[in-house]
């Protein structure tokens, strides 16, 4: 099987970048996903920072048809539930996730990226992440109860062997922002209800509400993802960065389908958080992207 990018299962960083590229127009797209693709993290175990590379589906497509997934399509239009309730696309040409042990290392290879791309591509979006105790988001609640382990994780986040892709993965990602004020008036019996889950331990609730977010998101129902979600923000500005890796593109489109109300209940969790953006993303086996990039080129 081809090697995955290593650093989609690096856990354990405290600081995250996410910078979201546009290629530049009249610029070769196969010149510019080569040179997104030579990117390399620096070699260095002592305060090193991984590089997870990724692109718009139709520009990986084009430049490998043999390696790309078959009907994977970017966040190309905005998803409305019946409602009216709308998860926004804001499609981007290609992504770089940086993770590292502290932020000063990570905004160092952040700018080295960008000015190594000023010919070829544009910063479009930087969304900066850190960890919140540990493993709670800013609701107060654990997230990613429902994450497989690690040893787990390779079989739900990549593209089996034999099919287009193997080795890769399709990540969706999307900023969402907390209303703060008006989640924390709530009791802790309300927020528990809206999660579906209890603050304290993270134990599902029995019966859990249909409209919760655990059961709109059920990955006994509509499969497993592996979620790499961080912190983000300022005190009156802040959410969470949804970061979620799938073999699979159907199950993570399934899954925002229920949450705006597609075929059932609406999300309850939407009534206290409202996306912001939102992209998919091919990301492709080291091999291939070793193979597209050609020689090395470390950052910064």
């Amino acid at each position: 099987m081809a090697s995955p990018q290593p650093g989609i299962f690096a856990l354990g960083a405290g600081s995250h970048a996410y910078l979201e590229l546009d290629l530049i127009p009249g610029v070769p797209v196969a010149d510019a996903i080569a040179q997104v693709a030579s990117l390399r993290e620096p070699r260095t175990t002592i305060g090193g920072v991984n590089l997870v590379t990724g692109f718009r589906p139709e520009l990986w497509a084009a430049v490998a048809p043999e390696a790309a997934p078959p009907g994977v399509v970017g966040f190309n239009e905005p998803l409305v539930g019946p409602g009216g309730y709308l998860l926004p696309a804001t499609q981007h040409d290609a992504v770089l996730w940086l993770t590292g042990a502290s932020y000063d290392a990570v905004f160092d290879l952040s700018r080295g990226i960008v000015m190594a791309l000023a010919e070829s591509a544009t910063l479009a979006n930087e969304m900066v992440g850190w960890s919140y105790h540990h493993d709670r988001d800013l609701t107060g609640f654990i997230d990613g109860t429902e994450n497989p382990s690690l040893v787990e994780a390779m079989g739900v986040a990549l593209i089996p062997p034999g099919l287009p892709g193997e080795g890769g993965s399709i990540l969706l990602l999307q900023q969402w922002e907390h209303d703060a004020v008006a989640w924390e008036q709530l009791p802790v019996a309300t927020q528990e209800a809206i999660i579906g889950r209890r603050k304290s331990d993270s134990v599902e609730l029995d019966p859990r509400p249909p409209e919760s977010h655990v059961a709109r998101t059920d990955q006994d129902e509509f499969g497993q993802i592996f979620r790499r979600n961080i912190a983000y923000g300022t005190l009156t500005r802040h959410g969470t960065i949804f970061v979620g890796f799938s073999r699979d593109q159907r199950i993570l489109r399934a899954m925002l389908e229920s949450m705006v109300g597609m075929g059932g209940p609406r999300d309850e969790l939407i009534t206290a958080t409202r996306p912001l953006t939102g992209g998919y993303y091919v990301i492709p086996s080291a091999d291939r992207l070793a193979l597209i990039g050609g020689e090395d080129k470390p950052a910064g």
